[in-house]
């Protein structure tokens, strides 16, 4: 019989694949890349055509020691990478690392970790795409490029630890674009006026919102313009204009992307980027299910299209007719819809199998896994029914030549917002008021209810917000938003708070130099326009070597003139008001592998440091001083008096300053609510 060997990249994978083969198919993994440039140089042969010299990576030695053990007992080795250019480059790797050539080596490649997919990408093995692994040196080499030459001019100009890249460089100056806006913004007065009115036969009030005149919509500026408004219509007669009633549908939301994945479990389930793709993954490769082994629950995790197989269609379509009716299962044209891009030989994610619902495995995930698991069975559900129907009324009721409006919708069907609801989606008010009101009703002026306001400056971005500006530019590809975020961070560029991402001082220098020497590289359609160069070169109409040797000679004099012109900045150390008790001088934050630290700016001289204690601004509810964020050994966050150990005060969740108004203990931030540690007391309440 024949031997066949299969590759996967993960060690996850291999247990699941294993299972649906026979005994002849061995199944071993690569543990991602085997080879890659070289760490200690650019890499590549700038002299010579741009050649790059590829070494193995290290520690990798004995990975491809036993491949090419398993390879050697092998009539026929599939490699099994992802689908995708990075899988497909690995593949082409692994073919050159362990010398497989012609017929002794196959590509294979699937959407989704279950039986028939896999089995079905056996009987239609090919030969490893050229083309896709192209595409893939190039973004390398562009990285690289960026990377080992615009570094080390921030290490001499800057500090030392600092990077720059092509993408995040780009998302850098984004995050800067818009902090300067915020800062920049000067606030408008606005007013808004809504006018309470009797209608004839009927208790209830009607409130009806000012719109404007008889020539159109108005903003009201000022208090002498709505005094002014006001004035005129006080003591006019109220009269319905118009009075339209329709439907109105809303359409099912389109299946998950990678991008609209990261977006919606930030919103919804307060996940960082990082850790959807770290659960999804999980999700993809397979989870360990009783009675049914290790199945691959979702498909492939990276993809920028919303197509569904005609298969997964059906499949959906025959799950919502039995669990909803048959109206539910009236839609899905939704999901064919969007914009053709490269990666659509991929499919939308969405589970591997619609059958097993959420609560089916429940039992089998862990609780973050169910959550994710979830949202994506309810968008992909959702993204195959009927759309949601609403009975709408309209009326524009007029006071002279200033107009009123009142709009009122209901919920009549609600197709897939029985199993996928927005946060934004409409309460769905009540139509039975609107429904006695037509153009001879009488009605009459109760109050006004005026209000003051403010236009807002722009928000800061998220995590999930910046991703979708991301992806809206063109900047970057499913697979790497995640790390892209993840370096800004990492680097110290940006910080999180609350969600909310802000610059750094460190991040604004790095952005002046980078929009200063090197303009184009931070410039948001260059970086795109790069992206889509990508895209031909994995369609196979542009050279990868060509979009390569443009782009360095450009980037090679950019740099020289940098070195030349550029100053020297000094990024200053925070002060902190911790007291160094060997040499009395005030104590600074430092950055180091495992964090920040306090450090004695005496050094050498003086070598204190101390632990950084990062403060909340909370008050300890036991003492009074201050709560602060501490770490147990094992890294795991906590919260705790800043005075430990007189002090025993201790909480995994964030403590709040309101007290219980029940029991007068200390309150915590769980989720969207304040809840009372005291267990007997209960109280709980949403967070204001």
């Amino acid at each position: 019989m024949a031997k066949y060997l299969v590759i996967v990249e993960s060690p996850a994978k291999v247990k699941t694949i294993k299972k649906f083969l026979g005994k002849n198919y061995e199944v071993t993994a690569s543990n991602g890349h085997v080879r890659d440039l070289p760490k200690s140089q650019l890499g590549i042969d700038v002299e010579h055509d741009f050649e790059p010299k590829y070494i193995t990576i290290r520690g990798k030695g004995d990975v491809l020691a036993k491949l090419r053990k398993e390879a050697k007992k092998a009539d026929l080795v599939y490699l099994a990478t992802d689908p995708d250019r990075e899988g497909e480059a690995i593949s082409w790797h692994l073919a050159q690392a362990l010398k497989l050539e012609g017929d002794c080596v196959r590509r294979i490649s699937f959407n989704e970790i279950t039986k028939n997919a896999v089995k079905a990408s056996l009987k239609s093995p090919r030969k490893v795409d050229m083309d896709l692994v192209d595409a893939q040196q190039a973004r390398r080499m562009l990285d690289r490029m960026v990377g080992y030459k615009i570094s080390p001019l921030l290490w001499a100009k800057v500090k030392r630890g600092l990077s720059a890249g092509r993408v995040q460089s780009a998302a850098l100056r984004i995050i800067c674009d818009r902090e300067e806006e915020i800062n920049a913004f000067i606030p408008k007065e606005y007013w808004t006026l809504d006018a309470k009115l009797s209608i004839k036969g009927e208790k209830r009030p009607l409130t009806a919102k000012f719109y404007g005149n008889s020539a159109g919509k108005l903003t009201i500026a000022n208090k002498q313009e709505l005094d002014a408004i006001k004035g005129a219509i006080e003591k006019e007669e109220y009269k319905a204009l118009e009075v339209k009633r329709g439907e109105r549908k809303k359409k099912p939301p389109l299946p998950f992307t990678t991008s609209t994945l990261q977006q919606e479990a930030s919103k919804k389930l307060n996940f960082s980027i990082q850790k959807t793709m770290r659960l999804a993954q999980q999700l993809y490769e397979g989870i360990d299910i009783k009675g049914h082994g290790t199945v691959g629950l979702i498909t492939y995790l990276r993809t920028d299209s919303v197509r569904v197989s005609e298969e997964a269609g059906q499949a959906a379509k025959a799950y919502i007719t039995e669990a909803y009716g048959e109206r539910y299962a009236a839609g899905g044209a939704a999901a064919k819809q969007g914009a053709v891009k490269i990666q659509d030989a991929h499919e939308a994610i969405r589970p591997s199998d619609i059958t097993r619902t959420p609560a089916f495995l429940k039992e089998a995930l862990s609780r973050d896994q169910f959550r994710l698991y979830q949202l994506i069975w309810r968008r992909f559900a959702a993204s195959q029914m009927s759309g949601a129907v609403y009975e709408t009324t309209s009326i524009v009721i007029g006071a002279g030549d200033y107009r009123f409006h009142v709009s009122a919708s209901k919920l009549t069907f609600d197709g897939f917002l029985s199993v996928y609801t927005d946060e934004d989606e409409e309460k769905g008010g009540s139509n039975l008021l609107l429904k006695s009101i037509d153009k001879s009703t009488g009605l009459s002026l109760l109050e006004f209810d005026e209000q003051q306001h403010f236009t807002q400056p722009p928000a800061h971005y998220t995590e999930a917000t910046l991703v979708k500006a991301l992806e809206e530019l063109g900047i970057g590809r499913p697979s790497t938003y995640s790390p892209t975020v993840t370096t800004i961070l990492a680097r110290r560029y940006v910080v999180k708070e609350k969600k909310n991402l802000y610059v750094t001082e460190l991040g604004e220098v790095v952005n002046a130099i980078m929009k200063e020497s090197f303009p184009y590289i931070v410039d948001a359609s260059f970086t795109a326009n790069m992206e889509s160069l990508l895209d031909k070169v994995e369609e196979g109409s542009v050279h990868w070597k060509t979009v390569v040797s443009n782009f360095y000679p450009d980037l090679e004099a950019a740099v020289e003139v940098a070195e030349k012109e550029l100053e020297k900045v000094k990024i200053e150390d925070e002060v902190t008001d911790v007291v160094c008790e060997e040499c009395g001088r005030n104590m600074v934050v430092k950055y180091g592998p495992h964090g920040k630290f306090l450090a004695c700016p005496g050094f050498p001289d003086c070598r204190n440091t101390k632990p950084y204690l990062e403060k909340t601004g909370i008050k300890c509810p036991l003492c009074g001083k201050e709560v602060v964020i501490k770490k147990t050994k094992k890294g795991r966050r906590y919260y705790g008096c800043e005075d430990n150990p007189e002090c025993g005060f201790m909480s995994w969740q964030k403590p709040s300053e309101k007290p219980c108004p029940e029991c007068g203990g200390y309150m915590v931030e769980k989720g969207n609510k304040l809840a009372c540690v005291n267990e007997q007391c209960g109280h709980s309440e949403k967070m204001a």
